[in-house]
């Protein structure tokens, strides 16, 4: 009986919270607000430095997870942002998580979070999972920051890029998301709103080649993979309605948008990130996604390299974060 009750829940908030943004209903945006060519270039620049010259990022070497931390500290350093590293053990082994912030406005009233782990799986380059995450985050603040003093924006954008979120770390207190989160509670915080980029570089355009967890392959979910996905809990619906929104003046990148009960407890596989750590501690949050290995072939394999990756793709992620940065004006 409980599991038909589970089943019923599944299928009425699937029923109530679908929303399909498609493209084709998104054109009023004229110009692009960033030159998507050189945004690409540079997204390919970090995915060779991350998957080729520093390779595998895993708690098997922890040298080049220290060599992450090293290259994404200077690369916010060399914007000009304030960064600072919060250090913490994983066992005999201390790790960081990176964090950066850029201010706009006098008394700024919102207060965002852009996160994104730089750990990947033991044998793997991790390219989509979840170096491409790491390389839109960098570029979404450099492109911030190119903003700043330019517009008349009032709010904070904090950057953090966690340690470990894969295996055998995923669904520990170790990881870096959990340790930030629990810490942001305590301090009391504000995170008007947690940005989670997970696996968000890979893009297939043939009809069937994007999957679902069950049930939701039944209500009329796209079966090409060319879209961002948009999930967050009950208690993000505002949030992520608000980023759908904004998202939907990029005519380039569809947006599906998914609203989850319960903390996304019935659906397992929508907790799989960095977000559900700030699901559990109160906190409004969404995961900005490729939907992992309901589209990507190549997921926790050794075959999830930079050259299966969509640059461009990746680029238009970015500027729907800037169009929606750029509406943050009260």
């Amino acid at each position: 009986m409980d599991d038909i009750i589970s089943l019923f829940m599944i299928l009425i908030f699937v029923i109530l919270t679908q929303n399909i943004d498609a493209a084709s209903i998104a054109n009023d945006r004229g110009n692009s607000m960033i030159d998507i060519q050189n945004t690409s270039q540079r997204i390919k620049e970090h995915l060779t430095e991350l998957t080729k010259t520093i390779g595998e990022r895993s708690v098997g070497l922890p040298e080049n997870l220290s060599r992450t931390a090293d290259y994404i500290e200077s690369f916010y350093k060399d914007l000009g942002l304030s960064v600072h590293r919060q250090p913490y053990n994983y066992h005999d082994l201390t790790v960081v998580n990176i964090i950066a912030e850029i201010s706009f406005g006098f008394q700024p009233q919102k207060r965002y979070l852009i996160g994104a782990h730089y750990d990947s799986v033991m044998g793997t380059v991790g390219a989509d999972d979840n170096a491409s995450a790491i390389a839109v985050q960098l570029e979404t603040a450099r492109h911030l920051k190119e903003l700043a003093g330019s517009e008349d924006l009032n709010f904070v954008v904090k950057f953090v890029s966690f340690a470990l979120e894969e295996p055998p770390v995923y669904g520990t207190g170790y990881m870096g998301s959990r340790v930030y989160a629990k810490i942001a509670r305590e301090e009391k915080e504000q995170i008007d709103g947690m940005i989670c980029l997970e696996m968000v570089g890979y893009a297939c355009y043939r009809s069937g080649c994007q999957g679902y967890p069950f049930p939701l392959m039944f209500f009329g979910y796209p079966k090409v993979g060319n879209f961002i996905g948009i999930v967050g809990n009950f208690k993000s619906k505002e949030f992520s309605r608000a980023l759908s929104s904004e998202f939907r003046k990029n005519p380039e990148l569809p947006v599906v948008k998914l609203n989850v009960p319960l903390n996304g407890r019935i659906l397992p596989a929508v907790r799989l990130s960095d977000h559900a750590s700030f699901w559990d501690q109160g906190f409004k949050a969404v995961m900005l996604t490729d939907s992992a290995f309901y589209r990507n072939p190549h997921y926790h394999r050794p075959s999830d390299t930079m050259e299966k990756l969509d640059y461009r793709f990746m680029a238009e992620l970015v500027e729907s974060l800037i169009i929606f940065f750029r509406s943050c004006r009260e």
